[in-house]
């Protein structure tokens, strides 16, 4: 038996969950007793809602604008108080993910189906965190655009997407038969369009393309924008 590939083998399954948990807790860090805050969905953000529960138990008090079923349900479970952004229109921070991240904090997110409650989110928070492992920092965008979009409108979006330039795929659900259906009622598709040298003409072009509702790129919160990059050394705390 190699012992030093098993090793090796190991410790690289083991090192994005590292990284995450390293990010999660340090954005964690930055939460003060009082705060309002937007929770994102998906598993970097699961380990800063863990650490905040910790502090909560301890005697921290926040409360949280949950985007998606699953963060709500997280929190609930980790005994997060929620509100939301009726009663809170106005945020501190939001702690959220992403699946790139480019060197001016522009952002590609919506793996999760949630990216219209979290620009929601995002627009409403005075800080933006994003977490992120380290194979998420990127030099360009170039990954998949998600789309959230009407059902009523999917057949003229998907052609209006071919008419940019984009190779636009409804997004099929695992463990179900037909699309994914957002906790909005709604479809995603999910767009190539390579590099995306100019992300700020794109996500204007694609959001006003009717019946999309939301796409994928963020690019107006780079100003309060800051990005936690987690490693199995610890974290690094990027700002502009």
């Amino acid at each position: 038996m190699d012992i030093m590939r098993d090793n090796r083998i190991i410790m690289d399954t083991l090192a994005p969950d590292v990284a995450k948990q390293a990010a999660g807790i340090r954005a964690a860090e930055m939460v003060e007793d009082g705060m309002v805050i937007g929770l994102g969905t998906g598993s970097t953000v699961l380990f800063a809602m863990q650490q905040l529960s910790r502090e909560i138990r301890e005697g921290l008090r926040i409360s949280g604008v949950p985007t998606s079923f699953q963060a709500a349900m997280r929190a609930r479970e980790l005994g997060i108080p929620l509100t939301t952004l009726d009663d809170h229109p106005v945020l501190d921070l939001a702690i959220d993910g992403a699946d790139q991240v480019d060197p001016v904090f522009r952002v590609i997110k919506g793996r999760g189906a949630a990216q219209l409650r979290e620009k929601c989110v995002a627009a409403a928070a005075g800080r933006f965190i994003i977490v992120a492992d380290p194979g998420k920092i990127v030099r360009v965008l170039d990954a998949a655009v998600p789309l959230e979009v009407l059902p009523f409108a999917v057949t003229p979006v998907l052609s209006a997407l071919c008419g940019l330039g984009g190779k636009p795929v409804l997004r099929e659900g695992q463990k179900k038969d037909g699309p994914v259906i957002t906790d909005n009622g709604n479809m995603v598709i999910d767009c190539r369009f390579g590099v995306i040298p100019r992300p700020e003409q794109l996500e204007l072009a694609l959001t006003t393309i009717p019946g999309v509702l939301s796409c994928g790129i963020f690019s107006g919160f780079t100003e309060k924008t800051t990005v936690i990059v987690g490693d199995i050394a610890g974290a690094r705390v990027l700002t502009r």
